[in-house]
């Protein structure tokens, strides 16, 4: 099936999700382009075919009279168009200006998928380089905590140290200050004392 300009006017793309792609106006502007160009080449094929063949059949006069073309000058050759090449190099050129353009559009591609990875890795790097500076100052910040935690709980076991020395020491006091209550009244009965 031979490819018209109405198809690709007509055709259809699916649109990518996720991912970077063309911009859909711009290839449609272009598609554009090609349509308008490629109607004109087609025109212009048809009638050079008409004056070709009111050529071969003696009627060259009344041809160019009823339809002067604006033809540009490479394509207006006569034996080029005789031997049927014009077609075909028109063809090749639209060939040829898609591939062009498909080539542009794959380096552009991939140029823009290498700056994007580069810009990733950039943005990779400096969160890491963030987040293990933050890690040393969150571990420097937890090791000064740590210190003082320990300098607390030394003085605290200091405090019980003393304090139960304290205790101890009061308690043994009372305890002989008990004894020694105990043994100098200790023949006065209970009773006496007033318990």
């Amino acid at each position: 099936m031979a490819l018209t300009p109405d198809d690709v006017v007509t055709k259809q793309f699916q649109h990518v999700r996720f991912k970077e792609g063309f911009d859909p106006d711009e290839v449609d502007d272009f598609l554009d382009e090609i349509v308008v160009e490629w109607r004109k080449t087609i025109a212009e094929n048809d009638e050079l075919k008409a004056k070709l063949a009111a050529l071969e059949s003696g009627e060259a006069a009344p041809v160019e009279a009823a339809a002067p073309i604006e033809v540009p000058a490479p394509v207006a050759a006569a034996p080029v168009i005789e031997s049927g090449a014009a077609p075909a190099a028109a063809s090749a050129g639209i060939i040829e200006l898609a591939q062009r353009l498909h080539d542009e559009h794959v380096a552009e591609g991939i140029a823009q998928r290498d700056q994007l990875v580069s810009d990733a890795q950039a943005q990779a790097a400096s969160i890491l380089a963030e987040a293990e500076a933050r890690g040393r100052d969150e571990i420097a910040r937890l090791d000064k905590e740590r210190a003082a935690l320990e300098s607390r709980i030394t003085e605290l076991r200091q405090f019980e140290r003393d304090y139960r020395t304290q205790l101890r020491s009061w308690m043994e006091g009372k305890l002989r200050d008990l004894e020694s209550t105990t043994t100098s009244s200790g023949a006065t009965p209970v009773s006496a004392i007033g318990l």
